[in-house]
C-alpha cells in the first residue's frame, strides 16, 4: 500500500541535523529524500555493501533505495 499524499514524507529522527562535510550511512531504504540532503553525500545500505550518492534536486521525492541496486547483474560467459 502506497503512502497518501496528504501525510508529510516519512524520515528517521536520526538524519535531521546535516552537518556540512559529513557522510551519513542510511540503513533504511524506505526513506523519502527532502530538501535537506540536497548536495550532501551519503552512503545507501544495499543489505551487503554502501553505495554512495550525490543527492540531487531531481531525487528530491525519491526514496533512497531507488538509488542503491540490491541485485547484480548476470555475466555471461564469451565465447572463445
Amino acid at each position: 500500500m502506497s503512502r497518501s499524499l496528504w501525510k508529510p514524507l516519512y524520515n528517521n529522527k536520526k538524519n535531521i541535523l546535516l552537518e556540512k562535510n559529513f557522510i551519513y550511512k542510511i540503513y533504511d531504504r524506505s526513506q523519502k529524500i527532502n530538501f535537506e540532503f540536497i548536495n550532501k553525500t551519503v552512503k545507501i545500505y544495499n543489505g551487503i555493501r554502501f553505495f554512495e550518492i550525490l543527492i540531487t534536486e531531481k531525487m528530491i521525492g525519491h526514496t533512497f533505495g531507488e538509488f542503491a541496486p540490491t541485485r547484480k547483474l548476470p555475466l555471461h560467459k564469451k565465447k572463445k
